[in-house]
């Protein structure tokens, strides 16, 4: 009960996670029909229809002049912006973005991560800051605001694929905080910092670089099955394996290991790194059945998650706020869901303390 396990705490259309079958369903969609198929403004037509437009095309030039609205925050960074962490950068940049219930407020949230984030990536290297285009799709403006290079498109493909696959996830816990939020009437940019600040949080957004250490102490395939008998036989955990809701394999993991065979070494993808990843994989869940058999610890999103983010050029430690530029869509979608309720959360809790005297 301290985690709210199977207490149902909103109705809501957009985001159904069967985690007995390990289907994950976004507004009526299995993710396999999205991830790879549709692009993230595609999936924002779904998530907020009755806020934005419902033209794929329309909500592609809309989310890019918001980008080009919230770049005008990045000359304010300075050395002691620069020196935080990428994720504490973000939260700082997002917060000066006005606040309220505006459609204009929903879009330059959205916006925000995907420019903030390859601003501060670059600031903290020495380099200068790439101002977006207002017309290009937004996986491949972050990209080029990354790289000061144009993308190709399996790289832009890549992208979209992870914006899409991480978009929205039920109640997990940044989304459950950016409705609370919400329901105060506090407005779009609260609920999103909110959830920021839930989303960085090593047991939730803030995980997948770990699993790129990991990779890096195995080393080599042939080390993984010896590797992680002993990382389990020292009690350590291995990261990107397990899932608090998933009974079965992530879902979210098989599109996005996809979307790597689909990248190749064109788009970035080093061979040997997927195939030290793919003996990593399946040695941790040899030894994780046959150490753990009651508990089902299978690949989560996180594992594919650092892969395909390293093959893409983004930092480590960049990991959280490039989540944050898909999970914002659903954010925003939760927060409208939640306000259109026209009612506070507001739940109740056992008192377990001394009694009075």
């Amino acid at each position: 009960m301290s985690g709210l396990d199977d207490v149902i705490a909103a109705e809501t259309r957009l985001s159904e996670v069967d985690g007995a079958n390990g289907r994950l369903v976004i507004c009526g969609h299995n993710l396999d029909s999205l991830a790879g198929q549709t692009s993230f403004e595609a999936v924002l037509t779904l998530l907020l229809p009755d806020l934005f437009s419902t033209s794929e095309e329309v909500v592609r030039a809309e989310l890019g002049q918001a980008r080009l609205h919230v770049f005008r925050e990045v000359a304010r960074l300075d050395a002691d912006l620069v020196s935080l962490s990428v994720t504490e950068g973000l939260r700082a940049l997002m917060a000066r973005l006005p606040d309220g219930e505006d459609k204009s407020v929903a879009l330059q949230q959205i916006a925000a991560p995907a420019v903030f984030v390859p601003a501060l990536i670059r600031a903290k290297v020495g380099q200068k800051p790439i101002p977006p285009h207002g017309g290009r799709g937004h996986a491949a403006d972050m990209l080029a605001m990354l790289t000061g290079e144009e993308p190709d498109q399996e790289q832009v493909r890549a992208l979209d694929t992870y914006l899409v696959t991480v978009s929205d996830h039920g109640l997990n816990a940044s989304t459950f905080t950016a409705r609370v939020v919400a329901s105060t009437r506090a407005g779009y940019a609260s609920a999103v910092l909110a959830a920021l600040g839930a989303l960085k949080g090593p047991l939730h957004g803030g995980a997948p670089g770990p699993v790129l250490d990991m990779l890096d102490a195995v080393g080599a395939p042939q080390r993984a099955a010896d590797w992680v008998a002993a990382a389990l036989a020292r009690g350590e955990r291995l990261m990107g394996f397990g899932h608090r809701i998933y009974r079965v394999r992530d879902p979210r993991a098989d599109a996005l290991k996809t979307a790597l065979n689909q990248l190749g070494a064109a788009g970035g993808m080093d061979a040997d790194r997927l195939a030290l990843a793919e003996a990593v994989e399946a040695a941790a869940l040899s030894a994780l059945r046959a150490a753990k058999p009651d508990r089902v610890l299978e690949t989560n999103v996180e594992f594919f998650t650092a892969l395909l983010l390293e093959a893409l050029g983004f930092p480590r430690e960049a990991f959280t706020g490039v989540f944050a530029a898909g999970r914002v869509g659903g954010w925003v979608a939760h927060a409208y869901e939640q306000i259109g309720t026209g009612r506070l959360i507001r739940p109740q809790s056992r008192y377990v303390g001394p009694k009075a005297a």
